[in-house]
């Protein structure tokens, strides 16, 4: 079942090509439940094959990313709690989420922004509260770019890197993806740890 998925991708990312990319990545950036290693695996793949340029097909992830990103967070931003936690419910986010989301965010600051791009989960909803509490736009976009930037670049790393067994990925992904998220997740929370380190030495930093 996952391989025929994969393969309808590949055909889809050849066939629409790096637009096909910025697309599937803006749509798993807002609400629409679309795993990013479904498309940039893929992606990495035909870049392999030479069909695509490894360096554009991130480029068009990063920048579908931030694009949905961006959505999100104007979307609550002008909505509003309220009015989110009202409708979120239409597009399967409950008011328990957006709470876990808030938490999350007043707990680990703006930074989040760039850590929660990295957590499965997390990284297509974090955008929600940063619109709701108003963040700049600007550190917004820089810390989503450069968070969906490394994501993106690893997963297409896989597929290019990978490509000469082209069996193994397509019947281990789901194995393969664990395994990212695993290795993210302590590279985060060391990376959260340092941060909070630094700024408790230096508030000002």
């Amino acid at each position: 079942m996952l391989a025929d998925v994969v393969n309808f991708v590949l055909n889809f990312v050849e066939a629409w090509g790096y637009f096909g990319i910025f697309a599937m990545m803006f749509l798993e950036s807002t609400f629409f439940p679309f795993p990013s290693e479904v498309a940039m695996i893929p992606a990495g793949y035909l870049a392999f094959q030479g069909k695509m340029n490894i360096w554009l097909a991130i480029l068009a992830g990063a920048s579908g990313s931030l694009a949905g990103a961006l959505f999100n967070y104007y979307l609550a931003r002008s909505m509003g709690r309220k009015l989110l936690v009202k409708y979120g419910g239409y597009v399967f986010i409950k008011e328990q989420t957006i709470e876990k989301l808030e938490i999350f965010f007043k707990r680990h600051g703006h930074i989040s922004t760039f850590t929660g791009r990295l957590i499965p989960g997390i990284r297509q909803l974090i955008s929600l509260p940063a619109g709701l509490s108003r963040m700049n736009v600007i550190q917004f976009s820089t810390y989503t770019t450069l968070g969906a930037g490394i994501w993106v670049a690893i997963l297409a790393g896989i597929g290019y890197f990978a490509g000469a067994n082209e069996e193994l990925w397509k019947s281990y992904l789901k194995e393969i993806t664990l395994g990212i998220f695993v290795l993210l997740i302590i590279g985060v929370t060391l990376y959260v740890l340092n941060y909070k380190k630094r700024k408790k030495i230096n508030p000002n930093s």
